[in-house]
């Protein structure tokens, strides 16, 4: 079992060297990262980053990618990122890459719905491109707590700027409604209209909450953000309920159809 798994690290470990690393929100920050990104083959997947002296990989959605490198988009929650936001320009570091099955953006309809939680909005961006390039229209809601929290709203306006026929605009909730909607980003939900499909990335609360608005009636993609081990469906430690049994956020997911997950 070990030379089995050493076999698929050794596979998927890529060097990357970062190219920047700035706060760009509360506790928000973004790299900037070069390599190689031959592996990385849809919107929604993630990387697992190496830090020296820790034990666990830390696990990272790709905000966007191009065919030199890639960006990411991460918050400081304990020791492991407080690390990675440290780290300068030129610095290497080693990555499983191209983790994750990635949204079907082949499977979406015409108008689609972007949902971004927190932290859950980096993959929403690689993904509107994605969702533009094959010439849907694109709506994206982003939920934060307060005006401090908020990130890449400007990103996606532009992103949108170029795709003015296709672009639905950016909504934006925060809990305590010092930024744009009070509340969540459920009620930003009710001034969209002609949703074909959803997808969206966040806390299982906000999913729930998508899930309750738009039941089986409009399609969705929810992508969750798990406590992953190894990245790849070894140590079984990111199971989530589903209709055909437990599943593995880190392999079958983290991109799950919304009338399949139990939450």
């Amino acid at each position: 079992m070990d030379t089995e798994l050493n076999s698929i690290k050794k596979e998927l470990d890529q060097e990357l060297k970062i190219l920047s690393n700035k706060k760009i929100a509360d506790g928000v920050y973004e790299m900037k990262l070069q390599g190689d990104t031959s592996l990385i083959t849809a919107p929604g997947q993630f990387i697992n980053i190496k830090l020296p002296g820790f034990y666990l990989r830390r696990p990272i959605s790709i905000c966007d990618y191009d065919e030199k490198g890639l960006t990411i988009i991460y918050k400081v929650v304990g020791h492991g990122t407080d690390y990675l936001s440290t780290l300068g320009a030129d610095t290497a570091i080693m990555s499983l890459m191209g983790l994750g099955n990635g949204f079907d953006v082949d499977s979406c309809g015409g108008h689609v719905l972007l949902v971004g939680g927190g932290v859950g909005t980096p993959p929403m961006y690689g993904l509107a491109k994605a969702l533009f390039a094959a010439g849907k229209k694109v709506s994206v809601v982003l939920g934060f707590n307060s005006a401090s929290d908020v990130f890449y709203k400007d990103e996606f306006e532009k992103l949108g700027a170029s795709h003015k026929d296709l672009f639905g605009g950016v909504y934006v909730a925060t809990v305590d409604g010092s930024e744009g909607t009070k509340g969540f980003v459920t009620d930003c939900l009710k001034e969209i209209d002609g949703i074909t499909d959803y997808c969206a990335c966040g806390p299982i609360p906000m999913l729930k909450a998508l899930f309750g608005f738009y039941g089986d009636k409009i399609p969705g993609q929810l992508s969750f953000e798990e406590r992953m081990g190894c990245g790849f469906g070894a140590c079984v430690g990111c199971s989530i309920k589903t209709n055909s049994g437990f599943k593995k956020v880190c392999k079958d997911g983290p991109i799950f159809k919304s009338t399949d997950v139990i939450i």
